[in-house]
């Protein structure tokens, strides 16, 4: 009687776990729709400015300009934010982000602690902690950051890029490529990557389209690059969201897969052991029968 007690316990606790892990997942699913939508409407935009003000510095002659070429800088740390998430329970997301920044991280000069680590999310913070990495500081945008909070990091970032505080900045996060395939990644934000030259790496030399600036080329760049730099950083925070709504949903998918299988069997068992014990309390009864007759 005890063991069929304990089992049944056991299935009703399992049933719970399950309508538990099938809510999480509707709720995954219904943000992963949403937060999909403005990762890819975004997408367009981010493509096109950068590719844009590419090919503007690539035809607007000899320009410098510090978001490019840098301040000469090299002897500051560079800045690394890593994009993590306020929440659990998403699978291998937050492991395969960190994983790389540690990488990224041990490569630098002076090691894991060599340069100065900015970090979004609560998730990260804990494994930093514990792995001794020291965080300059931590941002709390939420689940749907603005972009207006996103620009005003990226004029941080380009502020003190500029000032020559930092030697660059990278940003380490989930891109998102599409619903089955999401990629941690390491983004050189500052200084922006120059075009590559014509004829580089196998590049097919071709028609190459003359602007006329007006304003001049220096003045468009002035506006044009820091957009560029603000859109992108906007981008990866988008690619961070929808791929931790994904990596959410189908963690949840699992757990809730599981839990109906783990309640199958733990029902064939009850089954299995109600009939023992039915069998055994018949064996009695008869044997009680016969012993009185």
């Amino acid at each position: 009687m005890a063991k069929t007690r304990e089992i049944k316990k056991r299935i009703k606790a399992v049933g719970n776990i399950r309508r538990i892990t099938k809510t999480m997942q509707m709720i995954a699913t219904s943000k992963f729709a949403k937060a999909q939508q403005r990762a890819v409407a975004t997408k367009p935009y981010t493509e096109g400015v950068f590719g844009l003000v590419t090919e503007l510095a690539a035809t607007a002659g000899n320009i410098s300009h510090p978001l490019i070429s840098g301040v000469g800088a090299k002897d500051k740390p560079e800045l690394t934010l890593i994009i993590t998430s306020d929440r659990g329970l998403c699978g291998p997301y937050n492991g395969a982000v960190l994983r790389v920044a540690m990488g990224h991280l041990r490569q630098q000069a002076g090691g894991v602690k060599g340069g100065t680590i900015e970090l979004v999310g609560k998730k990260g913070a804990g494994f930093l902690k514990f792995n001794g990495v020291p965080v300059a500081k931590a941002h709390a945008l939420g689940d749907k950051p603005t972009f207006e909070q996103v620009s005003a990091l990226a004029n941080e970032y380009m502020a003190r890029f500029t000032a020559g505080e930092v030697a660059g900045v990278r940003v380490v996060y989930m891109r998102y490529v599409s619903a089955g395939r999401q990629v941690p990644e390491v983004l050189q934000l500052l200084p922006l990557k120059p075009p590559a030259k014509k004829g580089e790496a196998g590049e097919k030399q071709g028609f190459t389209a003359q602007y006329e600036f007006s304003p001049d080329a220096e003045a468009l760049l002035d506006d044009l690059l820091p957009a560029t730099v603000r859109a992108t950083l906007f981008q990866c925070f988008n690619d961070a969201i929808v791929s931790e709504h994904v990596a959410r949903m189908v963690a949840m998918k699992a757990a809730t897969d599981n839990a109906g299988k783990m309640r199958k069997s733990l029902t064939r068992d009850y089954n299995r052991a109600r009939q023992a014990q039915i069998t055994t309390e018949l064996t009695e009864i008869v044997s009680g029968a016969a012993a009185l007759a």
